[in-house]
Protein backbone atom coordinates (compact mmCIF):
# COMPACT_ATOMS: atom_id res chain seq x y z
CA UNK A 1 0.00 0.00 0.00
CA UNK A 2 1.12 3.57 -0.51
CA UNK A 3 2.39 5.66 2.33
CA UNK A 4 0.36 8.91 2.79
CA UNK A 5 3.52 10.89 3.61
CA UNK A 6 5.20 9.96 0.30
CA UNK A 7 2.27 11.45 -1.68
CA UNK A 8 2.79 14.80 0.05
CA UNK A 9 6.47 14.89 -0.91
CA UNK A 10 5.98 14.09 -4.59
CA UNK A 11 5.08 17.15 -6.71
CA UNK A 12 1.81 17.01 -8.63
CA UNK A 13 3.12 19.08 -11.53
CA UNK A 14 6.38 19.28 -13.39
CA UNK A 15 8.09 21.82 -15.62
CA UNK A 16 9.82 21.46 -18.96
CA UNK A 17 12.36 23.54 -20.86
CA UNK A 18 11.22 25.71 -23.74
CA UNK A 19 12.94 27.92 -26.27
CA UNK A 20 10.15 30.50 -26.07
CA UNK A 21 11.05 33.84 -24.52
CA UNK A 22 7.51 35.16 -24.26
CA UNK A 23 3.89 34.41 -24.95
CA UNK A 24 1.90 37.25 -26.51
CA UNK A 25 -1.87 37.13 -25.98
CA UNK A 26 -3.97 39.04 -28.55
CA UNK A 27 -7.66 39.84 -28.13
CA UNK A 28 -9.41 38.24 -31.10
CA UNK A 29 -12.38 40.57 -30.69
CA UNK A 30 -10.13 43.65 -31.04
CA UNK A 31 -8.38 42.16 -34.07
CA UNK A 32 -11.72 41.48 -35.75
CA UNK A 33 -12.94 44.97 -34.89
CA UNK A 34 -9.84 46.47 -36.57
CA UNK A 35 -10.47 44.30 -39.68
CA UNK A 36 -7.24 42.37 -39.16
CA UNK A 37 -6.99 38.76 -40.20
CA UNK A 38 -6.44 36.05 -37.64
CA UNK A 39 -2.72 35.91 -38.41
CA UNK A 40 -2.03 39.62 -39.05
CA UNK A 41 -0.79 40.44 -35.55
CA UNK A 42 1.32 37.28 -35.48
CA UNK A 43 2.88 38.20 -38.83
CA UNK A 44 3.53 41.77 -37.65
CA UNK A 45 5.39 40.59 -34.54
CA UNK A 46 7.30 37.86 -36.34
CA UNK A 47 8.50 40.35 -39.00
CA UNK A 48 9.71 42.74 -36.32
CA UNK A 49 11.52 39.99 -34.44
CA UNK A 50 13.20 38.63 -37.57
CA UNK A 51 14.57 42.07 -38.44
CA UNK A 52 15.82 43.11 -35.03
CA UNK A 53 16.06 39.98 -32.88
CA UNK A 54 16.27 36.83 -35.00
CA UNK A 55 17.10 34.59 -32.01
CA UNK A 56 14.03 35.53 -29.91
CA UNK A 57 11.20 33.00 -30.03
CA UNK A 58 7.69 34.23 -29.26
CA UNK A 59 4.36 32.41 -29.31
CA UNK A 60 1.35 34.52 -30.35
CA UNK A 61 -2.02 33.28 -29.09
CA UNK A 62 -5.46 34.70 -29.85
CA UNK A 63 -7.83 34.77 -26.91
CA UNK A 64 -11.13 36.28 -25.83
CA UNK A 65 -11.57 39.76 -24.41
CA UNK A 66 -8.74 41.01 -22.20
CA UNK A 67 -10.80 43.70 -20.49
CA UNK A 68 -10.31 47.08 -22.14
CA UNK A 69 -12.32 47.72 -25.27
CA UNK A 70 -10.34 50.37 -27.21
CA UNK A 71 -11.86 52.07 -30.24
CA UNK A 72 -8.77 52.20 -32.48
CA UNK A 73 -6.27 49.81 -30.89
CA UNK A 74 -5.61 46.16 -30.12
CA UNK A 75 -5.56 44.82 -26.58
CA UNK A 76 -2.39 42.74 -26.29
CA UNK A 77 -0.66 41.27 -23.25
CA UNK A 78 2.55 39.44 -22.37
CA UNK A 79 3.50 37.63 -19.20
CA UNK A 80 5.50 40.65 -18.06
CA UNK A 81 2.66 43.10 -18.70
CA UNK A 82 0.16 40.87 -16.91
CA UNK A 83 2.53 40.57 -13.94
CA UNK A 84 2.38 44.39 -13.69
CA UNK A 85 -1.42 44.26 -14.06
CA UNK A 86 -1.34 46.00 -17.45
CA UNK A 87 -2.67 45.31 -20.94
CA UNK A 88 -0.83 46.96 -23.85
CA UNK A 89 -3.01 48.88 -26.31
CA UNK A 90 -1.24 48.47 -29.63
CA UNK A 91 -1.84 50.69 -32.65
CA UNK A 92 -2.83 48.43 -35.58
CA UNK A 93 -0.93 50.73 -37.96
CA UNK A 94 2.32 50.31 -36.01
CA UNK A 95 5.44 49.18 -37.82
CA UNK A 96 6.85 45.77 -36.87
CA UNK A 97 9.71 47.41 -34.96
CA UNK A 98 7.31 49.63 -32.98
CA UNK A 99 5.11 46.67 -32.10
CA UNK A 100 8.06 44.62 -30.84
CA UNK A 101 9.43 47.58 -28.85
CA UNK A 102 6.03 48.14 -27.20
CA UNK A 103 5.49 44.50 -26.27
CA UNK A 104 8.94 43.10 -25.65
CA UNK A 105 11.24 45.74 -24.19
CA UNK A 106 14.95 45.11 -24.23
CA UNK A 107 16.47 43.63 -21.11
CA UNK A 108 20.12 42.91 -20.84
CA UNK A 109 23.53 44.50 -20.58
CA UNK A 110 23.26 46.45 -23.84
CA UNK A 111 19.76 47.83 -23.24
CA UNK A 112 19.36 51.49 -22.41
CA UNK A 113 17.38 52.73 -19.45
CA UNK A 114 13.90 54.03 -20.13
CA UNK A 115 13.35 57.71 -19.30
CA UNK A 116 11.23 58.38 -16.22
CA UNK A 117 8.49 60.03 -18.31
CA UNK A 118 7.91 56.81 -20.28
CA UNK A 119 7.94 54.50 -17.27
CA UNK A 120 5.44 56.58 -15.33
CA UNK A 121 7.71 56.74 -12.27
CA UNK A 122 8.63 59.80 -10.32
CA UNK A 123 12.22 61.00 -10.84
CA UNK A 124 14.59 60.06 -8.06
CA UNK A 125 15.61 63.25 -6.19
CA UNK A 126 18.75 61.56 -4.85
CA UNK A 127 20.40 61.06 -8.22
Amino acid sequence: MSDPTSAAVRPKSRTAKTKLEAVVVVCAKCAKRQSLGSRAVRALLKRGLKRGHPKRKVRVVETGCLGPYPKRALAVATGASLARGRVVLLDPAATPEEAVAALLPEFGPKAGLAPAAETGEEPNPLS
